[in-house]
């Protein structure tokens, strides 16, 4: 037994609780466990805390909604200010300032949520036979049934049994195959679902034109894009949104994780203005929502946060951290020490060019938090970090390498 009652995430669960770190406090990038140890956080908690742990604007905006009113649900006739405010705040900053946008309190379910608005834009339209689904190799959509089905990365989508039928796969560096696809089966392809920049699956940009590509195949056969920007919203790449990094324009897209920074979930799909007036146009009643769908507290959570991160400058100040982070990598890289690196904004890879778990655990024991992906460390810090806190990381990574590599160690 593991002693607890808890079963992790993503872990093995015969892992007994006291192996496990047992974070206890955070300010800024800085994490505390009940050891006393302190790390910085530079995966952001996961992909997602844009201002830092403890950050006191989002924590009174918290404490004030809770002597206000901590939850309500927004099942029609009730609707409250903070759902309302965050919902206007988010499509404000995004490519369709005119659309709607639902929310939930997970990436998986906005990943679930924005492919049943897939299917029923398609149903609404009357083109009954439109249920295919395009995924991408590599890429990471939670682990809801829906989610998993169009998850590029297998060993999530393996013991499962069954998923969602009328799924499809296309590699994520070439688009050949996908215009391929979509001449043979592209009046029954719903949408194509991508990561602006696939995170989960290894930190991998597009290659140039690709998103482009899509765009014009999904417009030229009557098909959805779905950008699922969980990972890549709220200032990670530079933009508020990766679909702005990257110029295209997708129909629908997920956010979640950046919104709050982690303070509370919170999650959501925008939908064009073309598609929010289709499903307007419907007089039958909406048939989906869940029981937390625009929380009060979660909301203005969203509010504050979104507001700090506009207050701070921290949508640019991504682009600064890139620059620093591709510094550090590039020095590592001429003295030998890493086969490559990856990524835009405030979110990379260091690919070591051998299983990075060694080396993750070396860098931890040096007080830095990073998460292995094959031969690779992925870094996601919050984007209130400072070149100081950029530089420790780079210190101590090259120590690690030199702890852990085949070559140097």
């Amino acid at each position: 037994m593991s002693g607890s009652a808890l079963i992790h995430p993503f872990s093995v669960l015969a892992q007994h609780e006291n192996e496990f770190i047992k974070i206890v406090s955070g300010e800024g990038v800085m994490l505390r466990d009940d050891a006393g140890n302190e790390y910085i956080d530079a995966l952001a908690s996961l992909w997602l805390c844009q201002i830092g742990h403890g950050n006191r604007t989002v924590i009174d905006a918290i404490t004030a909604q809770l002597d206000q009113l901590q939850t309500y649900n927004t099942f029609a006739p009730f609707s409250n200010g903070p759902a309302v405010e965050v919902a206007e705040m988010v499509r404000a900053r995004s490519q369709h300032p005119d659309g709607r946008v639902f929310l939930g309190c997970s990436g998986s379910e906005a990943v679930d949520t924005v492919l049943k608005f897939a299917r029923r834009v398609h149903q609404l339209r009357g083109d009954v036979d439109r249920q295919i689904f395009v995924r991408r190799t590599g890429g990471y959509h939670g682990v809801n049934v829906g989610g998993t089905s169009v998850q590029g990365l297998e060993p999530i989508r393996t013991g499962w049994g069954d998923l969602l039928p009328h799924v499809v796969e296309i590699p994520n560096d070439d688009v050949e195959p996908a215009a391929q696809l979509f001449a043979e089966h592209g009046d029954r392809i719903a949408a194509v679902i991508s990561e602006p920049i696939q995170g989960a699956g290894g930190v991998i940009p597009p290659p140039d034109g690709y998103f482009e590509g899509l765009r014009r195949l999904c417009d030229e056969h009557g098909a959805l894009l779905i950008f699922d920007e969980v990972i890549c919203g709220f200032g990670r790449t530079g933009s508020w949104f990766g679909g702005q990094t990257f110029g295209v324009t997708p129909d629908m897209f997920t956010f979640a994780k950046g919104v709050t920074s982690g303070y509370l979930p919170l999650s959501g799909v925008v939908v064009s203005r073309e598609i929010a007036e289709l499903m307007e146009s419907d007089p039958e009643k909406f048939m989906h929502g869940y029981t937390y769908s625009g929380h009060p507290t979660a909301c203005a959570a969203g509010v504050a946060n979104i507001g700090v991160i506009e207050s701070e400058g921290l949508v640019e100040q991504a682009s600064h951290i890139g620059t620093k982070m591709e510094e550090g990598f590039r020095a590592l890289q001429g003295d030998g020490m890493l086969a490559g690196y990856r990524g835009l904004g405030a979110i990379w890879a260091a690919d070591l060019g051998y299983d990075a778990a060694e080396t993750r655990e070396a860098f931890l024991k040096r007080g830095v938090i990073s998460r292995p992906v094959a031969s690779a460390l992925m870094f996601c810090p919050p984007l209130v970090i400072s070149d100081a806190e950029i530089g420790q990381i780079f210190d101590r990574l090259e120590d690690a390498i030199r702890a852990t590599s085949p070559v140097t160690a």
